[in-house]
C-alpha cells in the first residue's frame, strides 16, 4: 500500500501541527533539528512529513522524511553532543546491529527481542 503524499501546509500551520502532534519534545521553530534513531539521520521540522487528516484518511500524523523511514516523534531525539559524536564515528556506531542484523536502536527490533520470549517451541 502506497503512502499518501504529505500535506502542504504553511510554515505556521506546520509548526502548530508539530507542536500539537509531538508529545515527546517541544518545537519552537521549524529550523530545530532532531536525530532519527531508526534511520540515523538529522532532520529538521521543515523536512518532517505531516500526513492524513482533512482528506478523510484518518488522524494527522508526522513521520520522518528520510526515504523508506516511517519513524514517528517517539523515535526522534535532540542531537546532543553524544549523538553528534556517534554520527561522526560513522553509521555503525550510531545504529549498531545485533547478531541477527537488527538495529539495536530500532523500536521494531526492541519489540522483536521482547516478542522472542513468547515464541512457541518447535
Amino acid at each position: 500500500m502506497a503512502l499518501l503524499p504529505p500535506l502542504k501546509l504553511s510554515e505556521q500551520e506546520k509548526l502548530e501541527a508539530l507542536q500539537r502532534l509531538d508529545r515527546f519534545r517541544k518545537w519552537r521553530s521549524l529550523d530545530e533539528k532532531r536525530y532519527c534513531l531508526v534511520c540515523s539521520t538529522i532532520i529538521t521540522g521543515r523536512e518532517i512529513h505531516i500526513m492524513g487528516g482533512t482528506r478523510g484518511t484518518g488522524p494527522l500524523r508526522v513521520i520522518c522524511p528520510s526515504h523508506g523511514c516511517h519513524s514517528i516523534p517517539m523515535d526522534w531525539v535532540l542531537p546532543t553532543d553524544e549523538v553528534l559524536a556517534k554520527i561522526a564515528d560513522g553509521p555503525a556506531a550510531a545504529a549498531s546491529s545485533d547478531q541477527r542484523g537488527w538495529r539495536k536502536t530500532s523500536v521494531v527490533s526492541r519489540f522483536r527481542r521482547f516478542a522472542t520470549h513468547f515464541k512457541r517451541p518447535g
